[in-house]
């Protein structure tokens, strides 16, 4: 299976990642718009298609009103309406869609990566390691969920397959310190990048906010800078849940990025578009599956054409 997946080109890969959030955008689609006037009843089915798409009250509200005109009270077919959804999604998405840009001029480059448990940080982290390893970047990891060994131990895995150094301790140790070590290795060994992994533990949200806070003051005292960038990792299969997070993490930390997960395993991959409408933050990457590949730099276009069902991706 994995060996299909990597003969596939990445449009492939994503088009069947998105596919359970594709079958229901395009299946309600398909069963409102078969040949249909587009009048005020189609267009608040449309809107309410999108909204239970995960697209947002917001976004869909306005996407709706997009495509209506120059075709209001105009017949229309599903294929129509999802063309025209793809282009509309995509220019929403445009504005977000930027690679994680690593400065040469600042080495190391300090990147903190965050989220709620069970989002898939460490995984996360291991594969933009190996995404930078490909472009000749030398790359440091910090371990700094020390509240979980499997993330201690999945980390190390991580930086074996990547060539990456990897800054650890025991299970239990202070999570600000380790940051602040790993910085200054970081700085021996004339890293490009250091990527620090952090806990998740949402549900003691005062515990979890004080010790990113400490993370980031600890940092400051070796580099005024750091960290040069705050990555949020999202889960797709939280659907609408994803918004409340990212205020969350933005109220303690300068959040300066986004990474969206699982997008294969979830059905509700339009949340993409309403946390992309309320916050504007950039996209970096998404993930559509294990392997380190299908973690990949967010395209605007060949996401909405995968989400709408639209052939194309070149």
């Amino acid at each position: 299976m994995a060996e299909q997946q990597q003969g596939k080109g990445w449009f492939g890969r994503l088009k069947d990642g998105l596919k359970r959030s594709t079958g229901q955008l395009t299946g309600s689609i398909g069963a409102v718009f078969t040949k249909r006037k587009l009048d005020d009843d189609a267009l608040e089915d449309l809107e309410e298609i999108l909204i239970r798409a995960d697209l947002g009250v917001q976004a869909a509200s306005r996407i709706t009103a997009e495509i209506a005109r120059g075709r209001y009270d105009k017949d229309v077919t599903d294929t129509e309406i999802r063309e025209a959804l793809a282009e509309a999604v995509a220019k929403t998405l445009e504005p977000v869609a930027k690679p994680l840009l690593i400065d040469p001029a600042q080495r190391p480059n300090v990147v903190l990566v965050v989220g709620v448990n069970g989002v898939g940080k460490t995984t996360t982290i291991g594969k933009i390691a190996h995404d930078q390893a490909q472009a000749g970047r030398k790359v440091v990891l910090c371990a700094g969920d020390t509240f979980r060994a499997a993330a201690i131990d999945q980390l190390k895995i991580w930086g074996e397959r990547t060539g990456a150094e990897v800054v650890a301790r025991e299970t239990g140790a202070d999570s600000a310190g380790l940051a602040f070590d790993a910085l200054i290795r970081a700085r021996e060994v004339s890293a490009d990048l250091l990527l620090i992994d952090t806990a998740g533990r949402l549900q003691n949200k005062a515990t979890l906010m004080a010790e990113l806070e400490k993370i980031i003051r600890v940092l400051k005292k070796q580099d005024e800078s750091a960290p040069h960038a705050v990555l949020l990792v999202l889960d797709a299969t939280t659907g609408q849940n994803a918004i409340n997070q990212v205020e969350v993490f933005r109220n303690v930390c300068d959040v300066t990025g986004l990474v969206m997960t699982k997008l294969d395993g979830s059905a509700r991959g339009g949340v993409l578009v309403a946390v992309a409408e309320k916050f504007g933050l950039p996209v970096h990457y998404i993930g559509v599956g294990e392997q380190a590949g299908d973690l990949r730099p967010f395209s605007a276009t060949e996401f909405a054409q995968a989400l709408c069902g639209v052939a194309d991706g070149s």
